[in-house]
Order: structure tokens, then C-alpha cells, then sequence
């Protein structure tokens, strides 16, 4: 990812605007909102003068925010407090839960990543060239960004040389492509991506902004499932052994005020209740008695106390981010900070 930042004047121009977040986001070189680009995007438009309602940085990823003088909007949370906000709200989703957030076939990076194209006068050993140097399966045929004459594809052009040695692009293009628009549901989309390999992808505007390949929904599922099933043996490795050395009564001191939720039972917690249980640094001093008696019944006596539960909480704040089923990947840093705390796991439980 590189960042860049718009000048003043490009943002200066936005006042008073409504515009798509990420198109903001996008304007600083990224469609991610972490705690790396939202301090810097916050800062750029303070320094302007400017701010976003609703707040940029924890937004829904297709909400469209406005952009008005930073004295008319509300106080704006920093990012930390964003994702103490978020995590709370993930906390209320049953444990190992997805949320009902539709994925859409725009969420896939390549939909959305530009398209290469011909247009309808090119020459067929040029686009077949371009195929075999580029390494691509298909090239689409575009006039004016929105109208499609065509796909080309290496079946089309092995049909159409199969009757002449003189074809022309015309008569190698497959006329009924696969065609979608950005906003449709992706899991519905899978059987056409089966079909046919690939999907064209319109943005809201009508031009062609991308195409969706087998390859692209093996890659994507690769990146969003892997985290799942990471955080579900961190879950499940924490209960067994929390579950094996800690009695019914201290589950209840973590769990909430209701006589309803007292169940006792390691498996009504979430990874929130899992920290209460171990941190010796929390407020309630009652907890934190208790949590040093918790500490001690688990014999980790090779085990950092401070760190493994610094560990844990993050992993709680990577749960709650991924809960939300938000369409970008895990970064490089979080998925290494999943893959230590798992570790760590598999060798002391």
C-alpha cells in the first residue's frame, strides 16, 4: 500500500460535497481504514478545515459521508475509540457468527481494479499477442468504457482458426459474455463465476470497472476464510483449557448482571469474558483479585502474564474486525499477530 496525499486544494474542493467514502479514502492512495491511514486522513482534513459526517473512519464501506467544516461536525472519535465501538457491537454477535452484511461481488479487489480492453478495430493477432505476453484468459471488447461488443477468450480463438487461417476479431468474440453489476450478491454470482470463468463487472455508472476470475474467488476466499478458522481454534484451544482449570463460580464474575447470563458455562463466553478472566490490569478491582487466582490455576509458569494477555485482546479486537465481514483482507501485520497467538497456543495447551 502507498499512501499519497491529495493537496489542499483537491480536498478544499470536496467542502460541502457528498461523496462515497472510499472514494476519500482513495484520494490517500488506499481503501483501507486502519489505524495507520485514518489518523492521516483525519489530520489532512483538519488541517483544512474540513471533517466528514458520518465519521470516515468506521462508516459502511458504500455510505456516502459529507463533507462540511470541522466545527459543524459533532466531536470526532479517534480510531481507537472506533474500534472499542466496533468491538463492543461485535461482542453482541453469537460466538463463531457471521453477521448478516451481504457480500458483494464489488467487494472482490479485481471488480473494482480497473479493466484492460480492446476496441472493436483492433487487429485479432494483436489481442492474441497481448493475451500470451499478458497472461490473461479473456480480453473484453469495449467501446466508449460502457459499450461491449464482445469477449475474446483462447476457446473462441482456437473455434474460430479451427475454419480460416484469415479470421478477424469479429468473428473470434463471444457475444453473450458474462456480465454483472458491482452491487450484486457474490455468493449468488458463484455459479456463473463455475460456468463461465469469469464475470464482467459495471460500476454504478454503467462503464466496465473490473472482471472476476475462478482464480479471484479461490484468492479471496483463501484470505477472508483463513482468519475464521484461525480465531475458531484460538476460541476453541482457549475454552478447553479455561473450561478444564476454572470452576463455574469464576465464569459467573465475568459474565454479565443478569441472573440469566450467570450460566457459568466457559462456552457463554466471548473472547471479551476470556480477557476479564486473566487481566491482572483492569479496573474492577474484584475482577482483578479474582483474575490472579485465575492466572495461577492455569500453571503457565514459562508464560508472560502481561503479554499472552495484551495477545489475547488483540485477538478479540482482529475477531471483532473480521466479524464485521469487511471487504478488505486482513493486513500482513494482523495476520502474523493471529498466527503467533495460535502458535503460542498449540505449545502450552
Amino acid at each position: 500500500m502507498v499512501l499519497q496525499n491529495p493537496t489542499e486544494e483537491q480536498l478544499l474542493a470536496l467542502k460541502g460535497k457528498q461523496i462515497p467514502v472510499l472514494e476519500l479514502m482513495a484520494m490517500f492512495g488506499t481503501r483501507l481504514r486502519n489505524d495507520l491511514t485514518v489518523p492521516r486522513v483525519e489530520q489532512a482534513l483538519k488541517d483544512v478545515g474540513l471533517a466528514t459526517l458520518p465519521y470516515f473512519a468506521n462508516c459502511n464501506n458504500r455510505a456516502d459521508i459529507h463533507m462540511v467544516p470541522w466545527q459543524q461536525a459533532a466531536p470526532q472519535e479517534s480510531a481507537e475509540d472506533a474500534d472499542d465501538e466496533t468491538a463492543d457491537d461485535a461482542e453482541e454477535l453469537p460466538s463463531g457468527g457471521l453477521p448478516a452484511r451481504p457480500l458483494r461481488i464489488g467487494d472482490i479487489p479485481s471488480a473494482v481494479g480497473g479493466l484492460f480492453s480492446v476496441t472493436p478495430d483492433t487487429a485479432l493477432t494483436e489481442v492474441t499477442y497481448l493475451m500470451r505476453t499478458k497472461k490473461y484468459s479473456q480480453i473484453p471488447v469495449i467501446e466508449g468504457g460502457s459499450t461491449l461488443h464482445g469477449v475474446v477468450t483462447w476457446s473462441s480463438v482456437a473455434k474460430v482458426y479451427e475454419t480460416t487461417s484469415a479470421a478477424v476479431l469479429a468473428e473470434a468474440m463471444v457475444e453473450d459474455a458474462p456480465v454483472v453489476d458491482v452491487r450484486h450478491d457474490f455468493f449468488t454470482l458463484l455459479p456463473r463465476v463455475s460456468d463461465d470463468d469469469y464475470l464482467l463487472v459495471r460500476a454504478n455508472n454503467g462503464t466496465f470497472c473490473g472482471i472476476v476470475t475462478a482464480a479471484d474467488i479461490t484468492d479471496r476466499f483463501g484470505t477472508t476464510a483463513w482468519p475464521f478458522f484461525v480465531v475458531g481454534e484460538i476460541e476453541s484451544r482457549l475454552r478447553k483449557c479455561l473450561g478444564a482449570k476454572l470452576d463455574a463460580d469464576a465464569i459467573r464474575a465475568v459474565q454479565g448482571p443478569s441472573a440469566a447470563k450467570k450460566t457459568g458455562l466457559i462456552t457463554d463466553l466471548m473472547f471479551n469474558g476470556y480477557v476479564k478472566l486473566l487481566d491482572g490490569d483492569q479496573q474492577n478491582p474484584t475482577l482483578r483479585a479474582l483474575s490472579d487466582e485465575n492466572w495461577k490455576a492455569l500453571g503457565w509458569p514459562g508464560v508472560d502474564r502481561g503479554q499472552f494477555v495484551r495477545q489475547l485482546d488483540r485477538v478479540r479486537e482482529i475477531r471483532n474486525s473480521i466479524a464485521h465481514f469487511d471487504a478488505e483482507p486482513l493486513t500482513v501485520k494482523l495476520s502474523d499477530e493471529l498466527r503467533e497467538f495460535v502458535g503460542l497456543l498449540r505449545q502450552i495447551t
